[in-house]
């Protein structure tokens, strides 16, 4: 009997024992165009077993570079892709480059930011004023999202001047429901509950007369019956 402790490790446990033993048979087989074909083989036999490797993008190529990792790339067959080596396999990438911003309004992002700037450099008038009219609705939802009183339309347009030193000045009412009373804030919710609890208040109190009316009739019933 064959025990796990005397065989290879394996490789790569997602293809199982059974493929790198297949993969350890090509290395065996000396005809070139043979060891082509089985690898071909081999490769969709892979796939079979590893089907959520298709939802991966170009999932061939993925198949084709595990196929020569389990081999310790000592498998000598054509690939339709760049082979891999060790050395590519072990090399880092190169770090990314963060992006540093430093936004003049923190408290209101760096796309805010954009949209000012692009807003500033506008000369269609009317397209100006959409600008402004949307940054200061944005400004005033921005607030009622980390506080819970609400802000006044004078207090944005303070604001929005200072930013601007005051080329930008809303028209329209940046007006922004408080969460507490607005419908996607719970006010349909509490609504519907009051209601149900009303109904339900009403309909106990409709039973409560009927069974006082029943224990009434009852008791007349049960005063006839035993006279």
């Amino acid at each position: 009997m064959e025990y796990n402790t005397g065989r290879n490790p394996l490789i790569m446990r997602e293809y199982g024992r059974h493929i790198q033993k297949m993969i350890e048979y090509l290395l065996s087989i000396e005809d070139k165009e043979t060891r082509q074909r089985n690898a071909y083989a081999v490769i969709e036999l892979m796939g079979f077993l590893n089907p959520h490797l298709k939802n991966v993008e170009d999932f061939r190529h993925k198949l084709w570079d595990h196929l020569f990792l389990i081999s310790d790339f000592k498998l000598d067959v054509e690939s339709p892709y760049p082979i891999p080596t060790r050395e590519t396999l072990k090399a880092k990438p190169k770090p990314l480059p963060y992006p540093k911003r430093y936004p003049k309004f923190a408290h209101l992002g760096k796309n805010l930011q954009t949209v000012i700037d692009k807003a500033l450099k506008e000369e269609n008038p009317e397209k100006k004023q959409g600008f402004a009219n949307a940054v200061a609705y944005y400004m005033k939802l921005a607030y009622s999202n980390w506080h819970k009183e609400t802000v006044h339309d004078d207090a944005i347009q303070s604001e929005l001047s200072s930013i601007t030193d005051g080329q930008l000045a809303f028209t329209n009412t940046p007006y922004v429901r408080s969460p507490r009373v607005s419908d996607g804030g719970g006010g349909n919710d509490r609504r519907n509950f009051n209601d149900y609890r009303n109904k339900r208040n009403q309909k106990f109190q409709s039973r409560g007369r009927n069974e006082g009316n029943r224990n009434n009739g009852g008791g007349k019933f049960n005063k006839k019956r035993y006279k």
